[in-house]
């Protein structure tokens, strides 16, 4: 009987891209298996263009108190009748799909009674990459391939990029403004750029692609116009990347493009700075305390393969 492996990545999108590896690994350990993604609407795109996943289910977060769409979850978890369950969220809300998976799965996680718990004391304490592959070794996973990613690509050729571009990413979560470095500093740092820039980012950052647009005009604005795919197709041109602790710049890192981090005190580079082929990371407590000239300096080093 074919093997049915589920795995579990709900958000956010930089730890989905952090988890490329993690899902190479799964596929690579159980390369005639039917494996299937829980997920959630935002990565149906990514996950649904990826080499390691046969199905991909975008159900993963029902509001608890919506007990019909929480009970179709439930059915259709049982249902399946999964041999083995890689729980990469480990969150309290995936370990509880547990009960609805049934306990005769195998289960590689947080979860009470998991067959396979990783119970790393110090799983907390160390960078995401490296706490997921110690999750998979419990799990009986040795070995890790380079994930390929040359699907992570997309048809850009209508947006007339420029040569040599800077790839500017402003965002970063609105809850957390002490992730975002000002937009008034993104605007002189594209000024001091001595190449072409391009800004992207999703819908919501728009009014910080207007705000750099009104110092850099003749800057190409994409803010709102891509989808994943696409925003890694961007990156992979770009001569450099420039943004926040963000999801997009942890996908302009993984598609390759020499990517320069930005971090503040809200977040710990140690524990989920992006990797990728030619990271750095620049970190300043307050964050937006940190000066343009040093950005700029940064970025000469990294455009001139000084990361």
């Amino acid at each position: 009987m074919r093997e049915r492996i589920l795995v579990i990545k709900l958000a956010a999108l930089g730890d989905f891209v952090q988890a490329f590896g993690p899902f190479a690994a799964i596929r690579a350990h159980h390369p005639g298996a039917h494996i299937t993604l829980l997920t959630t609407p935002p990565f149906a795109g990514l996950a649904k263009a990826a080499p390691w996943f046969d199905a991909v289910w975008t159900d993963g977060r029902p509001d608890w108190l919506d007990l019909r769409a929480v009970a179709r979850l439930a059915l259709r978890l049982r249902r399946v009748g999964f041999t083995r369950v890689y729980d990469l969220q480990t969150s309290s809300r995936s370990s509880r799909y547990r009960l609805f998976v049934g306990g005769a799965a195998e289960w590689s996680g947080i979860a009470r009674g998991a067959s396979h718990a990783h119970a790393d004391p110090m799983r907390d304490h160390i960078h995401t990459v490296e706490r997921q592959r110690g999750q998979l070794i419990v799990a009986g996973i040795r070995d890790f391939p380079n994930p390929a990613l040359d699907w992570l690509n997309s048809d850009v050729e209508n947006f007339h990029l420029p040569e040599g571009f800077a790839l500017i990413l402003p965002g970063a979560s609105a809850a957390r403004p002490g992730k975002r470095w000002p937009t008034q500093n993104f605007a002189q740092l594209a000024a001091g750029l001595s190449m072409p820039v391009v800004i992207c980012g999703g819908p919501s950052e728009l009014p910080l692609a207007r705000e750099i647009l009104a110092t850099v005009p003749q800057a190409l604005d994409l803010t709102g116009r891509t989808d994943l795919r696409q925003l890694a197709a961007v990156a992979r041109q770009a001569r450099l990347a420039v943004g926040n602790d963000s999801g997009p710049t942890h996908l302009a890192a993984a598609s390759g493009c020499p990517t320069l981090a930005l971090f503040g005190d809200e977040s710990d580079p140690a524990l989920c700075a992006p990797r990728g082929p030619a990271v750095q990371i620049l970190r300043h407590s307050p964050l937006d305390a940190l000066g343009v000239e040093e950005v700029l300096h940064s970025t000469l080093a990294l455009s001139t393969g000084g990361a």
